[in-house]
């Protein structure tokens, strides 16, 4: 993949149904392993566009990841600045703030500490036990949120 084109993992046709199926879960209470319905407003359609998402809590703030790359709900959330996080009727507002790939370091290996057993795949072999120089390496290639949740 050339350095212009932004990383994105395109979710296949097992994985689009299970997470079909997690984000119906989410939706109806029944949260696995920590799984929330994300909804972000499109940034072209205007409507929310709703998929399931790991929420990560790293020192007190609570982190959105995106393990497959510049995906659509990174573009949306860029230009929204903020969405919902759902799990039952529980729905939580929240705005977003990008995190800088220089300050990722710590968050991600936290998060594939956590979330590896799913998400290793997309990471093009780099884990949790990986040097600091090659979780940095990685990290333009996903895009991490601070979510602040509102009131």
């Amino acid at each position: 993949m050339s350095s212009s084109t932004p990383y994105y993992f395109t979710a296949g046709p097992v994985a689009a149904r299970f997470n079909r199926i997690v984000g119906r879960l989410a939706r109806h209470g029944i949260s696995l392993a920590g799984t929330a319905e994300l909804s972000v407003r499109g940034r072209k359609s205007g409507q929310m566009q709703r998929l399931p998402v790991n929420p990560h809590t790293f020192e007190g703030q609570q982190y959105l990841v995106s393990a497959r790359g510049h995906s659509q709900w990174v573009r949306n959330m860029r230009a929204a600045g903020g969405g919902e996080l759902r799990v039952g009727r529980k729905v939580r507002t929240f705005t977003a703030a990008e995190i800088p790939d220089g300050e990722k370091l710590p968050l991600l290996r936290a998060y594939l500490e956590k979330w590896g057993w799913e998400v290793n795949q997309y990471f093009k072999g780099v884990t949790a036990k990986s040097s600091d120089e090659e979780i940095l390496a990685a990290a333009p290639d996903h895009p991490v949120f601070r979510i602040t949740v509102r009131g």
